[in-house]
């Protein structure tokens, strides 16, 4: 059973399962986090969707790569949680399956190509409090502590 964070979902309502690939992405005493200011401005671990026919590896580095414009490299997975929420930029309800992995970031290929979204560095702590999403925030801290 994968644990869930956030919201209880409705029984009423049906929602969509999108598996996804996020990172934790330490580098010297920063991490590698992502500001993304639309639809609501939040920092997030960089990652997202895994398309049809793509591994959970392959779409964190896309994902990385577009929300950063790092490249990344061994990386590892830490484990998965799930939650239940709205995806106004897709306008549906989601059982998002989140799979959490920490990579290092090995090479800065350009700005992020994904858009509205900006590099941001913190220390560990702070990227913790920062992070919108309490799954998130559990990985950060269970890494760190």
């Amino acid at each position: 059973m994968i644990r869930r964070f956030g919201q209880q979902p409705d029984p009423r309502r049906k929602y969509i399962v999108r598996p996804g690939a996020y990172a934790i992405l330490p580098l010297g005493r920063s991490l590698l986090l992502t500001f993304q200011s639309q639809p609501e401005p939040e920092f997030q671990l960089p990652g997202g969707g895994i398309d049809a026919g793509e591994s959970p590896i392959q779409a964190l580095h896309r994902e990385v790569h577009e929300e950063t414009g790092w490249k990344i490299s061994a990386p590892r997975r830490l484990g998965a949680f799930r939650r239940f929420t709205y995806m106004p930029e897709y306008d549906l309800w989601a059982e998002k399956v989140c799979h959490i992995f920490v990579a290092r970031p090995s090479l800065r290929l350009g700005d992020p190509v994904e858009q509205d979204h900006t590099v941001a560095w913190m220390p560990p702590k702070d990227a913790a409090a920062a992070v919108y999403n309490d799954g998130d925030r559990a990985f950060v801290e269970r890494y760190f502590c």
